[in-house]
C-alpha cells in the first residue's frame, strides 16, 4: 500500500507546478494553516492545487516519510518540497520565492485581488 500511495503522491506532484497537501480544499480549508497557505499563494497569482489529506492518515504518513516534515501543509513547487509558509514567507520577503515561481512558470504571476467586505 505504501508503494501505491508513494506513486499516487509522485503523480500528483508531477501534475502540478505548485501543490499543497493540507487539511481541506482551496474552496473549503479546514485548518487555519491551510487557509494561510492558500491566501499566501493567491497573492502570487500562479495556479496551484490543494490536496485534502485531513482524513487520509496513511497518505499523511507517507508524505511525512517522504519529506521528513511531520506537519501540514506541505508545499511542493516544481517537484521540490519546500515545507510550509514558515519557510516560504522569508523566501518571499527576500525575493527568492518570486524567482523560483517565475522560473517554474516562465512568466510573472497576476495576484488575485480580494475585496474586504468588513
Amino acid at each position: 500500500m505504501t508503494d501505491n500511495l508513494t506513486q499516487e503522491i509522485d503523480r500528483e506532484i508531477a501534475a502540478n507546478k505548485i501543490l499543497v497537501y493540507g487539511k481541506g480544499t482551496k474552496a473549503m480549508p479546514r485548518c487555519g494553516f491551510t487557509m494561510e497557505t492558500i491566501e499566501f499563494f493567491n497573492g502570487f497569482g500562479y495556479p496551484f492545487e490543494v490536496v485534502d489529506v485531513l482524513e487520509n492518515m496513511p497518505k499523511r504518513e507517507v508524505l511525512s516519510e517522504m519529506t521528513n516534515w511531520p506537519t501540514l501543509p506541505k508545499v511542493f513547487i516544481n517537484g521540490r518540497f519546500y515545507g510550509d509558509t514558515d519557510i516560504l514567507g522569508p523566501m518571499a520577503q527576500s525575493g527568492e520565492l518570486q524567482t523560483v515561481l517565475h522560473e517554474t512558470f516562465g512568466y510573472a504571476g497576476q495576484p488575485k485581488t480580494t475585496i474586504n467586505l468588513h
